[in-house]
């Protein structure tokens, strides 16, 4: 295995996404190639109302990210959030699980009013991306209501009651996807995948059980990436044995499987044609998966830009 990088620029990049490791990659991407060039296709399994409010946090923690509104602390919401509706909420008895900043709640409005009128998720989500100069494509995975539920030790769970109330600290015994099997992908997000001229298509770094699974089940997209045209590249989310953020090695542990790359190259075995790990990590057994190394931890700019450019040069490798 070795150290990759890429120098090309302008190309069609599709990304599928998640969380905030997902967005630290997209936002790499954006330098990597022409802004314009990436379209990114984004989990929407997390998302759910909340008093009375359509909350998409994957979709919003991109949007804040390449709008550059992120908090760079937390790595999501606002930067400069205040928190005045939050200490009012509580002063009244309201829920306040789950924090929604005071700019954050515009999104959520605006989002939940669009949408009651009859706006798509996917037309809300281009309406937020222009009105933030936002150049890459943002794509719900479906416009269709999909719900990633998990059954533990302390019953059925929601997710945002498992991952936000609870703390990811229920043993995970197995994960469905409600909804999805009569969910549609939109047909951007199969026309970006079967584009014949794109350069690659790059799984990010993301949970592949909680932000990656979720895409895969909605019908058409695990059949559209089978018979994709161009490169399929995954990046771990392990580092040092060790996801960098979320719970991503405690899921793995508790639903029996070894926590290395060599398990996450078996679980999109049939997609993917290589796997960039980080350049740490000792060689493993990959099942025939191509792999390369590189410094994986997206901490800086350069840091994102960097594995970006490691990915689309791991899928040039194979000349297509």
């Amino acid at each position: 295995m070795t150290e990759v990088t890429s120098d090309k620029l302008g190309d069609k990049v599709v990304v599928l996404t998640g969380g905030i490791g997902g967005a630290k990659l997209v936002r790499g991407m954006i330098d990597a190639v022409a802004p314009e060039a990436v379209k990114a296709i984004v989990n929407t399994g997390d998302d759910f109302v909340h008093l009375g409010l359509k909350i998409s946090p994957d979709i919003d923690t991109l949007l804040y990210t390449l709008a550059d509104k992120a908090n760079p602390i937390l790595g999501w919401g606002r930067r400069d959030e205040s928190w005045n509706f939050m200490a009012a909420l509580k002063s009244l008895g309201g829920e306040d699980w789950f924090a929604l900043g005071d700019g954050d709640l515009a999104l959520h409005i605006i989002r939940t009013m669009k949408m009651a009128h009859g706006a798509s998720l996917s037309s809300v989500t281009a309406d937020f991306a222009r009105a933030w100069g936002i150049a890459p494509t943002i794509l719900p995975m479906s416009d269709d209501r999909v719900a990633t539920e998990l059954v533990t030790d302390e019953g059925l769970l929601s997710f945002q009651d498992y991952f936000v109330a609870r703390r990811c600290q229920p043993a995970v015994r197995s994960i469905a996807f409600k909804g999805a099997d009569t969910a549609a992908a939109t047909p951007a997000v199969l026309a970006a995948i079967a584009d014949p001229h794109a350069r690659a298509i790059v799984i990010a770094p993301s949970n592949p059980f909680l932000s990656i699974d979720p895409i895969l089940a909605v019908p058409g997209i695990r059949e559209a990436l089978a018979v994709a045209a161009v490169p399929i590249v995954a990046i771990s989310p392990l580092v040092g044995g060790r996801a960098v953020k979320g719970p991503t090695d405690k899921l793995m542990t508790e639903l029996g499987l070894a926590v290395n790359h060599a398990t996450i190259a078996r679980h999109y075995a049939g997609l993917i044609d290589a796997m960039l790990i980080d350049s740490d990590e000792p060689p493993g057994s990959f099942d025939g998966i191509v792999t390369a190394r590189t410094n994986t931890l997206m901490q800086t700019l350069d840091d994102k830009i960097r594995v970006a450019n490691a990915a689309l040069a791991l899928a040039d490798s194979f000349g297509r």
